[in-house]
């Protein structure tokens, strides 16, 4: 099964319609969605690594272009839209001081979970809800996901056979530790 699901995300990734879906999933992820970009970004990378830093800059613009969603919801939307949103993650304790931290290290949270798995989607909210400048939210919303992405697309375009190659192989273990990842991310916006 989870081949098959790798063989159709990689036939997805190289239909004509994957940026669109890649664009579609990068800017409700910034806002709401738990899914990563990454998961389809991948698959097209190494279906088309010539399109790598095109696939990049979709999933850049995308993403930033939700990040702003999800700023707006924290900013004009948090009790009825931000606050469920987050305590689905657990955060329902940390609100509270985190709104009085926030503002201190807005521009290494924003880059922090905007390179890394944290769920971007957190900062986004949090950012418009402790007011953090619209514009520092920006630049470094531009810098993090512009850095992440671009990171994986030009690995990806330099090592995309071996690493398509050890994907294949090693399909069952790269999932359990993409898992993990994410599963820690969670944990981390639960407990932080």
């Amino acid at each position: 099964m989870l081949r098959s699901l790798y063989d159709w995300t990689l036939r997805l990734a190289a239909g004509k319609h994957a940026l669109w879906a890649l664009a579609a999933v990068a800017f409700v992820e910034s806002s709401f969605f738990p899914i990563p970009p990454d998961v389809l970004m991948i698959p097209m990378i190494i279906a088309a690594p010539h399109r790598a830093f095109r696939i990049a800059a979709v999933a850049m613009v995308a993403s930033v272009l939700g990040g702003m969603l999800g700023y707006a919801i924290g900013a004009f939307a948090f009790e009825q839209i931000g606050q469920p949103i987050l305590e689905s993650l657990g955060k329902t304790e940390q609100i509270e001081a985190f709104n009085e931290r926030f503002n201190d290290f807005g521009f290494w949270a924003v880059l922090v979970a905007g390179l890394t798995p944290f769920p971007y989607k957190v900062i986004t909210i949090m950012s418009g809800w402790t007011g953090l400048p619209f514009w520092t939210f920006m630049v470094t919303s531009i810098i993090a996901r512009g850095g992440r992405f671009f990171l994986v697309a030009g690995l990806l375009w330099k090592y995309g056979e071996p690493i398509r190659y050890f994907i294949e192989r090693r399909l069952g273990i790269l999932l359990l530790l993409f898992l993990t990842l994410l599963i820690g991310s969670f944990y981390l916006v639960k407990y932080i």
